[in-house]
C-alpha cells in the first residue's frame, strides 16, 4: 500500500513546499486491477477477460475521533486498510476470474485466519526461534545481538518470501500492477496530466510504499523486542523470556500494534518532510525492498491505475457524486461518449438510453449509473445507425404524437411531419360526432391510432400491405379501429367524414439517390410514380363518392407538391395548405 500526500495540480508544477489542499491517497495492487484509497472513498479498477477495465467506488466511513491521535491512527489505518485490501482482492477475483466458484465469506474468513496465523509463524515465531536456538545451544547471551539476530533473520525471510513469490506470472503480473500504481501517484505528484505515456515516464518506486512500512515495522521490532528482552531481564532473568514460548509469543503480539504505530507516525512524518540527505538515507532500504515488490507495468495496466485514480480523486472532490459498482457506468459520461460517436446525429444518442432505459427524455438528467450490459445495447445500437439502419428500426419502435408504436422493416417509419397531419385530422373530428374515419395507406397505423385514442370516431385503418396490415394491427389493438386491407378504394364501403392519407409521394427516380436510412424503407410506402402523384390522382378520381356531404380530405404532400394537388383536388372542392414546422408546405386540406 502506498500512504501520499497529493496535492492539486497547478500550472503543472509539482512544489513541496506549496500549502496548497492535499488529499491523502493510498494504493494496493490487485489481482489485474488497482485499488486507490483516498480521504472519503476507494476505488477499484480491474481488467475483466473481455479487456473492458470495470470500476467499482464506495464511500468510507468516516473517521472516528481516535484517528486523530498518534500511533493509535497507525494502528487504525493499518487495520483499516488491512480489511478494505482484502475486501478489494476478493471483488477483483470476481471479476478477473469469473467463471470460477468464488470462495464463501466462510471460506474466506478461515483463509485470511490461517494467513495471519502463517505470517506470525513465519515472521515472529521462527525468529524467535532462532534467537531462542543461539542461547540454548551456545553459551553466547548478549541480549542486543541476538534482538538484531532477530531483526535480520526477519528481514532476510521477508526478502527471501518476496524473491520467490516473484517467481510466479501471477504474483509478478500484481507486482507489475503494483509498480503501475506507483507510477500513477508519482505522475500526479509531479503535476503531469494523467495520461499512459506520462505515468510510464514515471518510477515504479514511491517514498510511501507499503513495503518501506514493512521495513520499518521490522526496525521498530528489533528496537522494541530488544527493550522488551533488556527490561525482562533486568526484572525477572534473561533466561526467563526465551525459555517461556508462548509468554514470550503473547507480549510480542501485543507489542504489534504499538510497532505498527511507531511505523506509520514514521512513515508518515517522513512524508511531510521533502528529500535531502538525511530522509533519503531512512528512505533507501525501503526502495531498495521495492525492486522486489514492484515491476514495470504494460501500458494497458497504467490505463487500469489511471483509472482508479481519477475516480477517487473524483468522488473527494465531489460528496455528492454516487457511487458505482462493477459493470456499472457513471451515466453522464457514457451519455456523452455515445452523442460525439453519433456525431452527424447527437440527439439519438438520448432516444437510444430512453428506449434502454424506459425513460423519458426529460428524465434522464436524472440517471447517475447505468449498467454495462445496457451500455454495450446502446453501442450496438449506434453502430447499426452509423451503418445507415434507421433509428425506428433500431429501436423496434418509435413515438409519434404522444403514442409509442412498432415499427420494423415491414412499415414505413412515421416522420415528425406526418404528426401535423394527425393533429389536423384530430381537431377537424372532435368537432362532429360518430364521424367515421377512413385513414388510407396506413403503413404503421400511426395516424390511425392518434385519432382513435383522441376522438370517439369509428377508424377504418386500410392499406395494400400485408405485412403493414400486421405492424398496423398490433398498433391498433384495444382501441377500436378496424383493419383492410386494400389497394386504394378497392375494398372500401360506405362514406366517411374525412379520408386522410399519406401515399407514397416520392419520384421513382429520386429513391435511390435519397439516404440509407430512407431506401431501407419499403420501397411500397416511398414510390408515387414519375412524377410523385400517381396516388393522389386515384384520390382525386374516386375520393368524391365517399365522402358526406359535408366531408373533408386531408393528405401530406412532398415539399413541392402542395400546389399541383390542390389542382388535381379542385374538382372535389376547396383547398388550402397547411404548413409543417419548418415552414414547407406539407398538408393540403380539401372540403366538399
Amino acid at each position: 500500500m502506498v500512504k501520499i500526500m497529493a496535492k492539486t495540480q497547478n500550472d503543472n508544477k509539482y512544489d513541496t513546499a506549496e500549502k496548497t489542499r492535499r488529499t491523502m491517497i493510498g494504493g494496493q495492487a490487485l489481482l489485474e486491477g488497482v485499488m486507490m484509497r483516498g480521504k472519503t472513498s476507494v476505488a477499484m479498477a480491474v481488467r475483466s477477460p473481455d479487456g473492458e477495465i470495470e470500476l467499482r467506488t464506495e464511500r468510507l466511513k468516516p473517521r472516528s475521533k481516535a484517528s486523530k491521535i498518534p500511533i493509535v491512527r497507525g494502528v487504525i489505518s493499518f487495520v483499516g486498510s488491512l480489511a478494505v485490501g482484502i475486501s478489494s482482492l476478493l471483488k477483483s477475483a470476481e471479476i478477473c476470474t469469473p467463471e470460477e466458484e468464488t470462495p464463501s465469506k466462510t471460506a474466506t474468513v478461515i483463509a485470511t485466519i490461517l494467513g495471519v496465523v502463517l505470517a506470525v509463524g513465519l515472521f515472529i515465531a521462527v525468529p524467535w526461534f532462532i534467537g531462542w536456538s543461539i542461547r540454548k545451544w551456545t553459551t553466547f547471551d548478549n541480549v542486543a545481538v541476538i534482538s538484531v539476530i532477530e531483526g535480520v533473520s526477519r528481514l532476510l525471510m521477508f526478502i527471501l518470501y518476496l524473491a520467490l513469490i516473484r517467481l510466479m506470472n501471477d504474483i509478478k503480473r500484481t507486482f507489475m500492477y503494483h509498480g503501475a500504481e506507483h507510477r500513477t501517484i508519482n505522475c500526479y505528484e509531479k503535476g503531469l496530466p494523467l495520461t499512459v505515456e506520462n505515468v510510464q515516464s514515471c518510477s515504479t518506486k514511491h517514498n510511501r510504499c507499503g513495503t518501506t512500512f514493512i521495513f520499518f515495522v521490522v526496525m521498530f521490532a528489533i528496537l522494541v523486542y530488544a527493550l522488551l528482552n533488556w527490561v525482562f531481564t533486568l526484572f525477572t532473568g534473561y533466561e526467563y523470556l526465551f525459555e517461556n514460548f508462548f509468554f514470550t509469543l503473547m507480549i510480542r503480539l501485543m507489542l504489534l500494534p504499538l510497532i505498527a504505530g511507531l511505523s506509520f507516525e514514521l512513515l508518515r512524518g517522513l512524508a511531510m518532510l521533502p528529500d535531502n540527505k538525511f530522509t533519503n538515507i531512512i528512505r533507501a532500504p525501503g526502495l531498495a525492498l521495492q525492486k522486489l515488490s514492484t515491476c514495470a507495468p504494460e501500458d494497458d495496466m497504467a490505463e487500469v491505475a489511471i483509472t482508479a485514480f481519477n475516480a477517487v480523486l473524483e468522488l473527494d472532490e465531489q460528496p455528492n457524486k454516487s457511487t458505482i459498482d462493477f459493470y456499472e457506468r457513471d451515466f453522464g459520461k457514457e451519455r456523452k461518449k455515445l452523442a460525439e460517436k453519433l456525431i452527424d446525429n447527437p440527439q439519438d444518442a438520448d432516444w437510444i438510453y430512453c428506449d434502454i432505459l424506459g425513460k423519458s427524455r426529460g428524465e434522464l438528467g436524472g440517471v447517475d449509473k447505468i449498467k454495462i450490459g445496457q451500455v454495450k445495447k446502446a453501442n450496438e445500437y449506434a453502430d447499426r445507425l452509423l451503418a445507415g439502419e434507421p433509428l425506428g428500426y433500431v429501436l423496434g419502435n418509435t413515438e409519434f404524437c404522444g403514442i409509442k408504436l412498432a415499427v420494423d422493416s415491414r412499415v414505413l417509419i412515421p416522420r415528425f411531419e406526418t404528426e401535423v397531419l394527425a393533429e389536423h385530422a384530430v381537431e377537424y373530428i372532435s368537432a362532429r360526432e360518430q364521424a367515421r374515419v377512413l385513414d388510407m395507406c396506413t403503413g404503421s397505423g400511426c395516424i390511425a391510432a392518434v385519432i382513435a385514442k383522441n376522438t370517439a370516431a369509428q377508424v377504418i385503418a386500410a392499406d395494400v400491405s400485408d405485412d403493414a396490415l400486421e405492424v398496423a394491427k398490433d398498433n391498433l389493438k384495444g382501441m377500436g379501429a378496424e383493419i383492410v386491407k386494400s389497394d386504394m378504394f378497392e375494398n372500401i364501403d360506405g362514406k366517411f367524414d374525412l379520408i386522410v392519407c399519406n401515399p407514397p409521394y416520392i419520384r421513382t427516380a429520386e429513391i435511390s439517390g435519397l439516404q440509407s436510412e430512407v431506401t431501407l424503407q419499403p420501397h411500397i410506402a416511398l414510390d408515387g410514380g414519375e412524377d410523385g402523384l400517381k396516388f393522389y390522382r386515384i384520390i382525386a378520381e374516386n375520393a368524391q363518392k365517399y365522402l358526406t356531404d359535408n366531408g373533408a380530405i386531408m393528405l401530406e404532400v412532398g415539399y413541392d407538391q402542395a400546389q399541383e394537388v390542390c389542382k388535381l383536388m379542385k374538382k372535389i372542392g376547396a383547398c388550402r395548405i397547411v404548413k409543417d414546422l419548418d415552414g414547407k408546405d406539407r398538408i393540403v386540406i380539401c372540403e366538399k
